[in-house]
């Protein structure tokens, strides 16, 4: 793919030609220009990893930790690792564009798709995104930071208008992408689904224009999020280049009337089409070619770097009577629904085919090398929707052939019986289907038909439950049986961004060793019968199959307790999963889900050296918490989330996460708590700046672990700080304040360190949280040894806050604390300051 002269290209084309440009060709790709040499560019989403261009059977991909796991690294030179292998990743998959990072607050732990941002904090989530792009873009392949701006929520999102102060916008919400700007500059943005202060994202030109390009000086192509675009001339002119997806829904011939009526002026056309142009250059330095084929880099490289983020990534959030770490010569019980699932990402965008995924008892199988030593107890269940049958199921009868299930579809329905001819014939490694942006040149139309069919060789005898969500329609057989009807009556569910049912289910009594046909009977999008308010529809439709054994809950949470009482090693693999954390909506409550609270209860008091692995984007209570000896916190660990957990239990690595969120007690305590979800098609930001942290401390409430903590298998003391500004009288906007501390580890064993800075304003004339972090950095110092840390803050950005009245940043004069903290909690914080000698107002980067 060759680069263009931009302006040389722009004056020969077409008002039509240049309106092209700007809307997708379809999901995934820009339209092209072949006689004028504009290639058609290729996007794919992240930003846990590059999916390709299929949701529906797609090329598998190295799924990364999800964001919140990244964030909890605290290591900026990993996370520009992680970048590097992201835009290698999107160039094996023929991408130019990568769909991330994405970097929105965490106002609340309900929220849907909190996982996939880096942190509560602006600070930590600007500068991991800042390294994240870097390592992307190093590659060629353009970063696109996403969603801009106040996209929290998945309740009412592409309809809720969020209500947010000038100060909190800037200081909270904003700064990340600055900060992101500054140190890395993003190619592209992504709009948000959301209104903000009365005006869609995608429509607000004081957001896109005025404050984007004009006072951060940006240059870039700004797309719209995925059917958000909701005008013509407004998004225009407000200065969003790209409708996504395509075909254009807004854009072609009725914004040619709009240029011809000057409703939207000739060089407003121009420089959206101009932006398109540069991009169309920035990507050719990925040397990806137009349409490229997809492909893979699943290498033993790949692995380790995948590995090194997940147990970077973990957190260790107590260990009483060093239960951890554990010994291998000792037997290990692994408890829960998570112990032989990979809970590997979240729902939604995020969510593609890995190129495998390790189970926690996959992790441990290889660190005890005998299956002996390992025994296993269900525990209880999690799900929300039945598991995926996808492992459970084989595609013919024979129960030694491949796992998985046969798709066909079809341009008739089933009454056409037996003359019906297979338009397209799949076998499925997943039984979960989204078809938007699936296509057959063989189906003749939107309407279309399909079946789904796999065996089950019943491993037991007794009830098996299937379950269907759909959007489209469908019912489920079991050897020619009806067994679920979803396509009657249809109920609203959260599945498919939205789009489909709840799970409608049914039970089949099954023998042991004996083989079930079960068969889908699917019917595509244009047949459902659902007409929810406030969801994007999208073409082609989606299945779900969902099916499990039923279980007594009492007698599996009994069985499991009582293997633990004598058991020498315990550890439940507890949790969430992308049924209760992903894209289209928000969870109700921050409880785990079912019977997992009394499961722990039960095996702990069996067994008070039990430890848990709890695997979450985001925080749940713990009312079991100070029962039990350890727990580590593994997030969604990507393909390596089974090996990253068995090296953090074994000691093979260190742990040496932070958190990169609060985990409140309860959800009341959240400051978001009473303005969470859409009310009346807003949400009020009441907690302004006192997002996370900034919120316990002020009011002193106590929290389950504070943002920022982490303890480790060896011990650190922090001593000898020195706070230093360069710059004197007059150069405060140019000065830097540097801070170096002494780290020794005093323990046996080698670890990593985490230095977090924070300031305080001794006397400001508005309120301001009683600390906010400024700068951090990660340091690895050997058993014994000793080393120095050295973070470097410009001053305005850790000193200032935004002037309402100005409409700037303010760096008031007067002293400042400087608190640096390891997150532990073990030591007292070390104290220093800093001096501004004049108050300064200033804008920009």
């Amino acid at each position: 793919m060759a680069s263009i002269d931009v302006e040389e290209v722009l004056a020969k084309l077409t008002v039509e030609e240049k309106i092209s440009l700007l809307a997708g060709r379809d999901f995934w790709h820009t339209v092209p220009i072949p006689k004028h040499g504009i290639p058609s560019l290729r996007t794919s989403d992240g930003p846990n990893g590059v999916r390709g261009t299929r949701n529906f059977n797609g090329v598998p991909a190295a799924c990364f930790p999800c964001g919140t796991a990244l964030g909890a690294t605290w290591n900026q030179d990993l996370l520009l690792e992680a970048g590097r292998l992201m835009g290698d990743e999107a160039k094996a998959k023929g991408a130019h564009i990568l769909l991330g990072p994405c970097i929105n607050m965490q106002r609340s732990p309900l929220g849907g798709r909190g996982f996939e941002s880096i942190s509560e904090d602006p600070i930590l989530a600007g500068l991991g995104a800042a390294s994240l792009t870097n390592g992307i873009q190093s590659t060629g392949v353009v970063a696109t930071i996403k969603h801009f701006i106040t996209n929290d929520q998945e309740h009412e999102r592409t309809a809720v208008d969020s209500v947010v102060t000038e100060r909190a916008l800037r200081e909270i919400y904003l700064l990340p992408f600055q900060l992101a700007l500054r140190d890395s500059y993003p190619k592209a943005f992504m709009t948000s689904y959301n209104k903000l202060n009365g005006t869609h994202v995608s429509e607000n030109k004081k957001i896109l224009q005025d404050i984007l390009r004009g006072e951060l000086g940006w240059k870039g192509a700004i797309m719209s999020d995925w059917f958000g675009t909701y005008s013509t001339e407004v998004a225009i002119n407000a200065g969003l280049d790209l409708e996504m997806p395509g075909p254009t829904r807004f854009r072609g011939g009725l914004l040619a009337h709009l240029v011809s009526s000057r409703k939207v002026p000739t060089h407003t056309l121009d420089e959206r089409a101009r932006n398109m142009l540069n991009l169309v250059n920035v990507c050719a330095a990925s040397g990806v070619k137009e349409d490229a084929e997809e492909g893979k880099l699943d290498t033993p490289e790949t692995a380790a770097i995948l590995r090194k983020l997940t147990g970077e990534s973990i957190v260790l959030f107590k260990n009483d009577n060093d239960v951890l770490p554990l010994k291998k010569d000792k037997s290990v019980l692994l408890i829960g629904p998570n112990a032989k699932t990979s809970v590997f990402c979240g729902g939604g965008s995020s969510s593609m085919a890995p190129y495998y995924a390790i189970s926690p008892w996959d992790g441990v199988k290889a660190k005890l090398k005998d299956d002996g030593k390992m025994e296993h107890a269900i525990g209880c269940y999690s799900h929300k929707e039945l598991p995926l049958v996808t492992n459970q199921f084989t595609v013919t009868s024979d129960p030694n052939s491949k796992k998985g299930l046969v798709f066909r579809a079809y341009n008739e329905p089933p009454s056409a019986g037996k003359d019906r001819e297979v338009a397209d014939e799949i076998e499925l490694d997943s039984s979960l289907a989204m078809l938007m942006d699936y296509h057959n040149p063989k189906l003749k139309g939107d309407l279309w038909y399909a079946t789904i069919e796999g065996y089950l060789t019943a491993e037991r005898t007794g009830e098996y439950e299937l379950g269907l969500c759909i959007y489209g329609t469908g019912k489920m057989y079991v050897d020619g049986e009806e067994k679920v009807d979803n396509e009657t009556k249809q109920t609203q569910g959260t599945v498919f961004y939205g789009c489909g049912t709840v799970e409608e289910r049914g039970t089949v009594a099954m023998e042991k060793g004996k083989t079930y046909h079960i068969k889908l009977e699917f019917a595509s999008a244009p047949t459902s019968k659902l007409n929810g308010d406030g969801i994007v529809r999208f073409g082609g439709g989606g299945f779900r199959i969902g099916g499990a054994w039923v279980l007594n809950m009492d007698d599996t949470i009994a069985e499991a307790a009582r293997m633990a009482k004598d058991a020498e090693q315990v550890v439940i693999c507890a949790g969430l999963n992308q049924d209760w954390e992903g894209e289209g909506a928000d969870r109700a409550d921050m409880r785990l889900p079912g019977r997992m609270d009394d499961l722990i209860t039960a095996v702990a008091e069996a067994n008070p050296m039990t430890v848990v692995v709890n695997q979450t984007g985001t925080p749940v209570e713990m009312p079991w918490l100070s029962k039990v000896a350890g727990l580590l916190q593994a997030w969604y660990g990507g393909n390596e989330t089974g090996n990253g957990i068995a090296d953090a239990l074994f000691g093979d690595i260190n742990p040496s996460g932070r958190s990169s969120l609060s985990w409140p007690k309860r959800v009341e305590d959240n400051p978001a708590f009473y303005n969470y979800r859409s009310e009346g098609g807003r949400v009020l930001y009441g907690e302004d700046v006192y997002v996370g942290y900034r919120h316990y401390e002020m009011v002193k409430r106590d929290v389950n672990f504070a943002f920022g903590y982490g303890l480790s298998y060896t011990n650190f003391e922090l001593s000898d700080l020195k706070v230093e500004k360069s710059g004197g009288e007059g150069k405060e906007l140019d000065a830097k304040v540097k801070v170096t501390v002494s780290i020794k580890n005093t323990g046996k064993l080698d670890g990593a360190e985490v230095v977090q800075v924070y300031l305080h304003q001794q006397t400001p004339t508005i309120r301001r949280p009683p600390r906010e972090l400024k700068g951090f950095t990660k340091v690895a110092v050997k058993a014994g040894g000793g080393e120095t840390a050295t973070v470097e803050i410009p001053l305005k950005y850790a000193a200032s806050y935004w002037d309402e009245i100005r409409s700037s940043w303010i760096m008031e004069a007067g002293e400042y604390d400087v608190e640096v903290v390891d997150g532990s909690g073990k030591q007292d914080a070390l104290k220093g300051s800093v001096v501004v000698d004049k108050t300064v107002w200033w804008n920009g980067l």
